[in-house]
């Protein structure tokens, strides 16, 4: 979870070229490649997005921190299940109207994780094009009432305090356009690593206030450190987490695992953990922490029954067609407009499927 996650992050820019896939017209000559849908378009002065009645978001409404469980409006114990996006600076044309009505209706998804890059060629690289496209992957989540997960997505540098100030800049935004919204989450720190629990601690406490300023009552979920393992994958025990709670309400701490990695002992630190604290396993995969080879499927079902069993709402990396195992798509589906059923799928994307459909 150290060198080979970095590669799946900053490997995935050479990762897309290369997997694009190659369409051969008659004769062997090379067809130009498909047209990459744009991100949804957003109209500042458009209402807001309503959520469909029936649909998840708009059964459980705003969602609370009950003791160390999610609970939904009316005080009842949930479990979340969804999928997150890839980077959305490489793989945009997998969140489209297409794909994003198979993710509510033929997956029965609750909730989308917007993963928005913060380096990598995403949000540094021009701050009004990626703020506006999650605006829009909000409003499309919406409207087909699922939660929308707002997921900064720092990586590389793993201390989050290197993008306090952006972060602070971005979440005001957000928070400021859909604080009236009851199906926003906000996630601010994928993925903090080498870098001391006390130091995620005090960047949480200085953006969330900036999120509590304009939306006093959503929720707020936080990277832990060593990739979000509670530092065990730093070595450090859980306890510094636990013993050092962040200085705000109504947020969760969240855990990341690859199961064909992170074995039992990942497994017992996050069943320790989720009773102490509130968690979120906002991503998770059947394979390796690169997000790639072989699937351990006997090893997630491990994690997924425990997470049944504890309530612990997850979201699966990643919903798009990059060549990786981890990616729920076989290369190429984005290019269309085919996305429900399981003909489209690689292993693990049916397999996760039947885990989000099965209640």
């Amino acid at each position: 979870m150290r060198w080979d996650r970095l590669w799946r992050r900053t490997g995935a820019v050479v990762a897309a070229v290369v997997a694009a896939p190659v369409l051969v017209a008659a004769g062997g000559a090379q067809a130009a490649p498909p047209a990459v849908e744009a991100a949804p378009a957003v109209d500042a002065a458009a209402a807001p997005a309503a959520l469909p009645p029936g649909s998840p978001a708009a059964v459980n409404g705003q969602l609370r921190v009950c003791g160390v469980r999610l609970c939904n409006k009316d005080g009842k114990e949930i479990q979340l299940r969804g999928m997150s996006t890839h980077g959305i600076q490489w793989f945009s044309q997998c969140v489209k109207s297409a794909s994003l009505d198979a993710l509510a209706t033929d997956w029965k998804a609750d909730v989308l994780r917007i993963a928005m890059y913060i380096q990598e060629g995403g949000y540094e690289s021009n701050p009004r094009k990626f703020t506006d496209m999650v605006h829009g992957y909000i409003e499309e989540a919406t409207k087909r009432g699922m939660y929308a997960l707002v997921d900064w997505h720092q990586l590389t540098p793993g201390d989050p305090n290197y993008n306090t100030s952006r972060a602070k800049t971005f979440f005001k935004e957000i928070a400021s356009r859909h604080k009236n919204k009851t199906n926003i989450i906000y996630d601010i720190a994928n993925e903090p690593n080498k870098v001391s629990w006390s130091r995620v601690k005090s960047y949480a406490e200085q953006v969330i206030p900036v999120i509590r300023a304009e939306d006093s009552d959503s929720l707020v979920l936080v990277g832990t450190h060593g990739w979000s393992t509670f530092g065990h994958s730093d070595g450090k025990s859980p306890s510094e987490v636990i013993n050092n709670k962040i200085n705000a309400s109504n947020i969760m701490y969240t855990f990341h695992f690859y199961a064909a990695s992170h074995k039992d002992d990942y497994l017992n630190v996050l069943s320790t953990v989720a009773d102490q604290v509130p968690v979120f396993v906002t991503e998770f995969g059947t394979q390796t922490a690169s997000g790639d080879g072989g699937n351990n499927f006997s090893q997630s079902q491990k994690y997924i029954d425990l997470m049944a069993r504890k309530k612990i709402s997850w979201t699966n990396w990643n919903f798009s067609d990059d060549h990786r195992t981890g990616a729920v798509f076989k290369s190429g589906t984005c290019a269309g407009n085919s996305f429900a059923g399981e003909g489209v799928l690689k292993e693990a994307g049916k397999w996760v499927r039947e885990r989000i459909r099965n209640r």
